[in-house]
């Protein structure tokens, strides 16, 4: 099982990740991402789905027409973790592809 991050850690971490913030109410990390359309939307997370399945380790995650919205938390740990850093990486990385920064 992976082990939650100290506060300090997870400060340090978000420093590093553009576009992310702690979320309000939970030990999580959250982001929204707007592209041009629906196609370009689903097409991330389409790719950010392989990459999840591969490190089996899924988002929580809610799509609205150009939109994704993701909270990141590793439930079995209860709280933000290195995996859950490693995957916004990928997201993030997957966004830029498209031009979303």
């Amino acid at each position: 099982m992976a082990e939650r991050l100290s506060k300090e850690a997870r400060v340090t971490a978000l420093k590093e990740l553009k576009g992310w913030a702690e979320a309000q109410g939970r030990d999580a990390i959250s982001r929204t991402f707007v592209f041009k359309d629906f196609n370009e939307a689903f097409g991330f997370m389409t790719r950010v789905a392989l990459a999840a399945e591969k490190a089996d380790h899924h988002p929580e995650w809610r799509n609205v027409y150009k939109t994704v919205e993701v909270l990141l938390s590793t439930h079995d740990a209860g709280g933000v973790t290195a995996r859950d850093i490693a995957l916004a990486k990928v997201m993030n990385a997957a966004a830029a592809q498209l031009g979303v920064t």
